[in-house]
């Protein structure tokens, strides 16, 4: 083994599908280099398990530059894991540099009554595509593109559309949320577009659409923990559920929620 290369263990959860039971299965991952990736250390591990006629390990990828949020796994307890850093990453982001050799990793699907698992590692992310279909949109007028400054927005409410805007909706707030909410991803949806001009028209309406999803998928309510922020990968700020209230509150002020 060289300097750049570390020994481990994978207490990887293997599950068929979502109606049987799994487990945890423990495996041997020689000379994994300190450069790779997480998910290059699992590509490595299936390539392994092929050879020996063994059954890959299923696990979400996509982008793996950080910005599709498909990687989700919990790793040592903590969604997307960290290894040694302090701050939160996506699963693809984080690097064996993190861990040591000889250490014994964790790694499981998301757990959340609303995530339910496809097979191994994989879960079912598609209640928030339901949260977006409810309400994620605008009206806009067809036609020719509007000037570029018709409709100012103020820099301070610009800054918190485009902060809200980074969500990549990969579900770690939920899956650290001891109680499954989703109130972090929604917030940020709905914050997103009620810091815009463009998405006035729909404001409240929206607000009642999206909640009411939420809550019918089986999420559960928030209860100002936090954990949805610490591991938020892409440091979307509590206080967006705060907008989120406020809005909420509103909307039951307004006709019809318009």
């Amino acid at each position: 083994m060289s300097e750049n290369t570390i020994n481990i263990t994978l207490r990887v959860w293997r599950q068929p599908n979502g109606h049987t039971p799994g487990k945890l299965v423990s495996y041997p991952v020689k000379d994994v280099s300190t450069d790779m990736s997480f998910l290059e250390m699992l590509d490595l591990l299936n390539e392994e398990l092929t050879v020996k006629g063994e059954e890959p390990v299923a696990f979400d990828h996509d982008c793996r530059e950080g910005i599709c949020g498909m990687c989700g796994v919990v790793i040592n307890g903590t969604p997307h894991g960290r290894g040694s850093s302090p701050v939160p990453t996506t699963t693809c982001q984080l690097h064996m540099r993190m861990f040591h050799d000889g250490d014994v990793i964790t790694v499981e699907p998301w757990r959340a009554r609303p995530f339910p698992v496809i097979k191994d590692l994989v879960v079912n992310r598609s209640a928030f595509d339901k949260i977006i279909q409810a309400g994620g949109f605008i009206s806009v007028n067809t036609g020719a593109a509007p000037e570029a400054h018709a409709a100012p927005v103020p820099k301070l409410k610009a800054d918190r559309a485009f902060d809200a805007a980074t969500c990549i909706g990969c579900g770690a707030c939920v899956a650290a949320c001891p109680n499954h909410s989703g109130m972090l991803f929604t917030a940020a949806k709905i914050t997103h577009l009620a810091m815009l001009p463009q998405g006035q028209p729909e404001r409240h309406l929206r607000i009642k659409k999206m909640i009411g999803v939420h809550d019918a998928l089986d999420f559960g309510g928030c209860t100002n923990i936090g954990e949805c922020a610490a591991v938020c990968p892409k440091a979307i700020p509590l206080d967006v559920i705060s907008q989120l209230n406020r809005d909420l509150i509103s909307s039951l002020f307004t006709r019809d929620g318009k």
